[in-house]
């Protein structure tokens, strides 16, 4: 079989795509950065609550910002120069240019639809068009595919890769990829650990209007209290699922960010030698395991298998003490000194 590109990938597996996908670019440019640090410099934590605009019949959660902009953040942070290209209606021209780019030994990140990928169990394919692989070989009409979820890589045919590239549904692909042109390793990791920390912390705490960070939380927790009152049982019952699917399903979100956040605060501690940040990190991770509650008590308020004292009001209880937490935490990040 003719390989049409030699280049030596390294694939590493990670809690989150768009983590995975940056880290491991990076890192075959030459630039080490774990996962966690992609995400702390990314500022990768977010949190947004939209009452009023509705996604599948249900209020907008979200705990991430925007697809691509944890590997935007980084690559202006540290320097990098980044090539974007998107083929709104030309399937087989993205294709072609994508061969064009592997020919030249570049790897080569895709935003693609979960539903059609093959390698994925069938248990696990959802509609969900933002996630992000990287392609970096090509056999015949089979590519090498780098997804940071996957334990090991996979295969992709041609006619399956160019599906997921042009996945219908909401928020299209329409044949997205980016690789990395060139890279800077002349940057002060206190001066961009520095930058990614005050980003996350103004996102949290000072955004204006209620939907946003820490009051978005808020806003949440006490919708939550008013969901089995304005609304059936049904309706209730879809409402607080769907936070749940968007806090531990989508992207990993409320918890399992919190742990990845906290992993990122304790790396740069030990990197910059600082207290604070390593205190920062075990408050987080605390803050990590209350998210878990909340979506595990959450899960049971939906399923009718409560225990004694959980109910809406609860875990609207539990949400408020999360966001009072975590606003003293960012309150604290928001003017650290690191340069």
């Amino acid at each position: 079989m003719e390989n049409i590109t030699g280049i030596n990938f390294e694939h590493n597996m990670s809690a989150h795509c768009e983590n995975g996908v940056t880290s491991n670019l990076f890192s075959h440019h030459g630039v080490k950065l774990s996962e966690a640090m992609v995400f702390g410099i990314g500022a990768g934590l977010f949190f947004v609550h939209f009452p009023l605009m509705k996604m599948n019949g249900t209020p907008i959660t979200a705990y991430r910002p925007m697809p691509g902009q944890i590997f935007s953040r980084v690559s202006k942070a540290i320097g990098a120069k980044v090539t974007r290209e998107k083929f709104s209606f030309s399937p087989e021209k993205s294709m072609k240019q994508l061969d064009k780019i592997l020919k030249e030994g570049i790897p080569v990140g895709m935003l693609v639809g979960v539903f059609n990928l093959t390698y994925f169990p069938t248990l696990l394919r959802f509609h969900f068009n933002a996630h992000n692989i990287v392609a970096y070989q090509k056999v015949n009409d089979k590519y090498l595919i780098s997804d940071p979820v996957m334990e090991t890589p996979e295969w992709l045919s041609y006619n399956d890769l160019m599906k997921v590239r042009y996945a219908k549904g909401a928020y299209k692909p329409k044949g997205r990829m980016y690789y990395i042109s060139s890279v800077n390793n002349d940057f002060s990791f206190a001066e961009v650990i520095e930058n990614g920390i005050r980003s996350t912390a103004k996102s949290m705490v000072k955004y204006q209007g209620p939907f946003v960070g820490i009051r978005g939380i808020k806003l949440l927790a006490k919708n939550i209290k008013k969901w089995p009152v304005k609304y059936t049982e049904r309706k209730a019952s879809l409402y607080l699922s769907s936070v749940i699917r968007m806090q531990e399903e989508i992207g990993t979100g409320g918890a399992g960010f919190r742990f990845l956040y906290a992993a990122f605060l304790q790396e740069a501690s030990v990197k910059l030698n600082n207290n604070i940040l390593a205190e920062a990190s075990l408050e987080m991770t605390i803050i990590g395991d209350m998210w878990r509650k909340f979506a595990v008590d959450s899960g049971r308020v939906c399923k009718k298998r409560t225990k004694e004292g959980e109910s809406y009001n609860s875990v609207s209880d539990l949400l408020i003490k999360i966001a009072d937490r975590e606003e003293i935490l960012f309150n604290n990040l928001l003017n650290i000194k690191l340069t």
